[in-house]
This record gives structure tokens, C-alpha cells and sequence, in this order.
């Protein structure tokens, strides 16, 4: 139900913004720009595995998270956004069992993004405003860690690897604060698993694991430059 929701949410969105797009042609005083910020993510997953839901562990992930903005405002009120970003997104599973051995272990999953954003600013756009939209992204680079009783035995990294879903997508929200910082919400609607990849052994290590993660992120500079600032 809660996914059904979700989907709603985001073809709203999508409809929103293309009508947007259609109606910039309507305002005269459009100011176009471009913002580079960095963000730091704390995230969690919501996990189902094999009909059984499952907590994560929060996942601190300062490095790598970059993205420049290119911000359209058609006032002071209201703007659009696009952009490209690189960003650091992942879970951490504290009861993953192995179907190779039946064994817990403790997981760590995380894979370097590429994203293209598109959104909407509402409020005072110098100061405090509202912020909400859409997003793809391409998986690029994967990393899983497998650790037992606290010690790592194991380690998989692989360019635009089979083992994720290559082609991740969510919606976000957040508030800009006055003088570059923000607060920014994002939940991946996507799978973070391909639950249909083989591993050599003939086994399918994530199959019935649906992962969707989520994060809260500060962000720095997104979309503000430094000579904005008016102290």
C-alpha cells in the first residue's frame, strides 16, 4: 500500500513539473543560474526479507556526495531545478542470512550514483523556501562488505554490476535555510537489489530481499553560491 502511494506521488510530480516546464515560456523575468553544494547522508533502508520485515543500521556517508544545480526562477517565490550529482547511497543489514551456508551476517551495501533531479522551489527564494521532486539515477559503482562477529571477511566491488538494480529512482523534499544550508528527505522507489542476479555458486544471494533505502542529508551550498550571501 504504502509503495502504491509512493507511485502516486511521484507521477503527480512528474505531471507538475512538465506543466511547469510548458508555462516558463509565460515569464519575463526568468533568472537562470548555477549552484555546486555537497551533502552529507544518513540513511536507513526499509527491508522486507522474504516477507519478513527487518530493521537496518543508520549509515553515515559524508564522501563522495557532490551536485551542481541549475536552477531556473521565474520570481522570488518560485523557481525549477535540474542538475547532476554524484552521490554515496547505501544500507546496512544487520541479519542477512547467507542461502550458501544458512548463516547471519552483518552487510554493508552501498554503490556510487549518478542523478539527474528535477523540482520545484516554493517560498522566499533568498531566504527560506520549500523544495520537492523527482529523481533518477545510474548505479556505477558497487561495493558489499560481509562482516562476522565484528570482523570483515569478505568484500565485493564491481563496476555497474549485475548484483543491483542499475537504474535506481525516488522522489525528495526539503527546506533551504537562509545563507546556504538545507535539510533534504529522499526515498528510492526503486529496489536497491537485483533479486534475480546468480552468483557463481548457482545461488541468488538476494532473492526476496526488497530493500528500498531512504536518507536524510545536510546539505551545503546547494543552492546558494557564496556571493549570494547579504550579511
Amino acid at each position: 500500500m504504502f509503495y502504491l502511494i509512493l507511485k502516486k506521488m511521484k507521477q503527480k510530480a512528474i505531471l507538475t513539473i512538465a506543466f511547469v516546464l510548458l508555462a516558463i515560456p509565460s515569464f519575463s523575468q526568468l533568472d537562470t543560474y548555477t549552484t555546486t553544494g555537497l551533502e552529507i547522508i544518513f540513511s536507513l533502508a526499509d527491508i522486507e526479507d522474504n516477507g519478513a520485515d527487518q530493521s537496518s543500521i543508520l549509515r553515515f556517508a559524508p564522501v563522495i556526495n557532490i551536485e551542481t544545480m541549475l536552477n531556473a526562477d521565474m520570481s522570488d517565490r518560485f523557481g525549477l531545478f535540474t542538475g547532476l550529482g554524484i552521490r554515496n547511497v547505501g544500507y546496512i543489514y544487520g541479519h542477512y542470512t547467507d542461502p550458501e551456508d544458512g548463516a547471519n551476517y552483518k552487510k554493508k551495501f552501498r554503490s556510487y550514483n549518478i542523478g539527474i533531479p528535477f523540482g520545484v522551489k516554493i517560498g522566499n527564494l533568498d531566504k527560506l523556501f520549500l523544495y520537492g521532486g523527482y529523481e533518477v539515477e545510474l548505479a556505477w559503482l558497487y561495493k558489499e562488505k560481509t562482516f562476522e562477529g565484528g570482523d570483515k571477511i569478505g568484500k565485493i566491488t564491481g563496476w555497474f554490476s549485475s548484483r543491483q538494480e542499475l537504474f535506481q529512482h525516488g522522489f525528495l523534499v526539503g527546506v533551504q535555510f537562509p545563507y546556504g544550508t538545507n535539510l533534504k528527505f529522499k526515498y528510492y522507489l526503486s529496489g536497491f537489489h537485483n533479486q534475480d542476479y546468480v552468483n557463481a555458486a548457482g545461488f541468488k544471494p538476494y532473492e526476496g530481499l526488497n530493500s528500498n533505502v531512504f536518507y536524510f542529508s545536510l546539505n551545503v551550498l546547494m543552492f546558494r553560491n557564496l556571493e549570494f550571501y547579504d550579511y
